[in-house]
């Protein structure tokens, strides 16, 4: 199970936390993604639940999101799982070229405690090798946002820009 620490982008730091760490796993036809937030929770803007149900805008507030291609293609899904229990997924045919998809609900789980938060989702996935770009977009109580990812790329905060896909996925061998 490959896991990793994010990072937050030069330009965009955030005192309340510490660290914000990742772990991906293959289930059966899912990926199943784990983010554990540790640091001053409290001094965090952190979505309400809602029922959950797909939703838009979510990354201009506390979410974290996926980002997954196969290994030798130029396309990609974005998945956007919010502590609401709302969520969206997009799909790309090329860099930021892409448009909303239809998934089933991603099962969504938030755990909360005093200095720690845990996001769980899961979303189909192929058996094939896969690069995944996991990052976080993180708002301070004062509205200011902070951007996390694996790798960032050159200039301002891009999680689409193919050096966040930073982490590897072989393909399962039937």
């Amino acid at each position: 199970m490959p896991s990793a620490a994010l990072a937050p982008h030069p330009a965009t730091p955030c005192a309340a936390l510490r660290a914000i760490g990742v772990s991906i796993r293959r289930e059966s036809a899912q990926l199943v993604v784990e983010y554990v937030l540790e640091g001053r929770i409290d001094l965090l803007r952190v979505p309400a639940a809602r029922p959950p149900r797909p939703a838009e805008k979510l990354w201009q507030h506390t979410c974290c999101e996926l980002f997954v291609a196969r290994a030798d293609e130029p396309g990609y899904r974005e998945f956007n799982f919010s502590p609401s229990g709302e969520w969206a997924a997009y799909a790309f045919g090329a860099y930021r070229d892409g448009a909303p998809m239809h998934i089933d609900a991603p099962g969504i789980r938030v755990e909360r405690e005093r200095e720690r938060l845990m996001l769980n989702a899961s979303v189909r996935a192929e058996d094939e090798a896969l690069k995944i770009g996991a990052c976080a977009v993180i708002e301070d109580a004062r509205g200011v946002i902070s951007y996390w990812a694996l790798r960032h790329g050159p200039g301002k905060p891009d999680f689409h820009h193919p050096a966040a896909f930073a982490m590897t996925l072989d393909a399962i061998r039937h």
